[in-house]
């Protein structure tokens, strides 16, 4: 009888193992200086796995799709505690975040790369994380390189008719990236960079940062995240009537840019930040879902948020089980053609078609999705002005 009872328990177990639900990592900056970008995309990611549950869950056994989120707050000390616990902990399949490159690499490079784990990251965006695997295939991210956003930005400031420029940027892996690609490509277009200086976040003030910088120019690229100084560093510029002009990235692409600064001061101020084409029809199924379910669906990285989410359970569903050593691979074959076209939502479609030995290829609210040999995606740019007291976002073509 024990025998017997030792046989049946350990069937039980077998059947919970298989069983199991699936669960990733979401180190997300919910605290920081960013909250207001982070709060839709974090949404964006539990709708993806609203969906993929609605529409059968995972296996053929309909397991759950969970998220655990965890607090980076855009901080690379707090991103290597929150991920630690995420992978060693939690046990999670993969992470999708974090949300800034900071963050991202620290992460990367002292928890999940050494662990195994699968980094798909839903906005860092420096072009160090494209060179930072040294050949593991760990670190995928559905947001352009600002290898791409910092010529972009470059390109858009001479169209405008700005020949030289001042250039501010937070000290930090982001700001200092972008910031360099842009000075470089503005002095290629034929611009000149009169002051190129770095500047510590939060500090309560910047006023001899900006008198030093306004003394050389009345255009100023300032690369900063607006809840770390970026603000600051705009009203003490304004106060002072440094700058004309102000250019800059999607760090400063806030609501509270305009509730604090006011909308009448930025009339000549831009920014620009990686961007959907609205008129794909991956687009148009991302905004139906979106819109029914009261999630902004062109705000910065949200589709992309989205996508990263979708994209992790779609790799894991393909290669069959959660084991982390499979994930990767199986991400690039489910993001790439061959395969039949899967929008946003159509878990219970891509499912199917697996079940049945098919292929599919992932086409994304962001765009395409198609993993480069770095794990980086191509992207599309939009710049983003005041009008009518909001941000009005067009695409860069």
């Amino acid at each position: 009888m024990k025998k017997l009872l030792l046989a049946n328990t350990a069937i039980a177990l077998l059947a919970t193992a298989a069983a199991a639900d699936v669960t990733v990592g979401n180190p997300m900056a919910m605290t920081g200086p960013i909250p207001d970008l982070v709060a839709p995309m974090a949404k964006a990611v539990d709708l993806a796995a609203a969906h993929i549950n609605e529409q059968g869950g995972m296996f053929a056994g309909g397991e759950m799709f969970k998220v655990e989120r965890a607090d980076s707050a855009c901080d690379p000390t707090a991103a290597v505690d929150a991920v630690t616990k995420l992978i060693n902990v939690s046990n999670v399949a993969g992470i999708i975040g974090p949300v800034c490159s900071g963050a991202t690499i620290a992460q990367a490079e002292s928890v999940s790369m050494p662990a195994g784990v699968v980094t798909l990251s839903v906005s860092a965006s420096s072009p160090a994380i494209s060179t930072m695997e040294d050949g593991t295939d760990l670190v995928f991210r559905t947001a352009a390189s600002d290898a791409y956003q910092g010529v972009a930005l470059a390109d858009l400031a001479i169209a405008n008719g700005i020949t030289e420029i001042a250039v501010s940027y937070a000290n930090d892996d982001y700001n200092a990236a972008i910031a360099g690609v842009f000075s470089e490509a503005f002095v290629a277009a034929g611009g000149t960079v009169t002051a190129n200086e770095a500047h510590e976040p939060s500090k309560a003030s910047y006023r001899s940062e900006v008198a030093t910088l306004g003394a050389t120019s009345d255009n100023l690229a300032l690369f900063a995240y607006y809840g770390s100084g970026g603000i600051t560093l705009m009203r003490n510029a304004l106060e002072t009537a440094a700058f004309d002009t102000f250019i800059g990235a999607d760090g400063m692409l806030s609501d509270e840019v305009i509730e604090q600064i006011g909308a009448e001061n930025l009339g000549s101020t831009t920014f620009t930040t990686s961007a959907s084409d609205a008129s794909t029809s991956a687009f148009g199924a991302w905004k139906a879902l979106a819109d029914a379910a009261d999630v902004p669906a062109s705000d910065p990285f949200v589709p992309n948020s989205y996508d990263a989410t979708f994209l992790m359970a779609l790799a894991i569903e393909a290669a069959g089980s959660a084991d982390r050593d499979g994930i990767a691979a199986s991400l690039r074959a489910v993001a790439t053609a061959p395969g039949e076209i899967i929008l946003p939502g159509e878990w219970a479609k891509a499912k199917a078609i697996l079940a049945a030995g098919g292929e599919i290829n992932y086409e994304g609210a962001a765009g395409n999705q198609d993993f480069d040999g770095n794990g980086d995606v191509a992207g599309e740019f939009s710049k983003s002005t005041v009008v009518d007291g909001a941000w009005a976002a067009e695409l860069i073509k």
